[in-house]
């Protein structure tokens, strides 16, 4: 009976392993930079975001470190990139 009962553990730990390895997404490639610019006074993320016609959540995307809280003149940020 014992045999039977470590049996069934074995297989439902085989089971919940495949599921969680299934649903596991491959790692992304890196995004690369292709067009860069350089804040300007008073600019916001959002003003950036909306001058280039692009959405706030790709813009967001494309620079995944920015603080939008506290940008400063001179700070590159991403407009245009690639996966590698």
């Amino acid at each position: 009976m014992a045999s039977r009962g470590t049996a069934a553990l074995v297989i439902v730990f085989l089971l919940v392993v495949a599921v969680t390895l299934a649903g596991a997404a491959p790692p992304a490639s890196p995004l690369i930079c292709k067009i860069a610019y350089g804040i300007k006074e008073r600019e916001t993320c959002f003003a950036v975001a909306k001058a280039t016609r692009m959405p706030l959540k790709k813009f967001l995307r494309f620079n995944p470190n920015i603080n939008c809280d506290n940008l400063f003149i001179g700070q590159w940020v991403c407009l245009s990139a690639v996966r590698a």
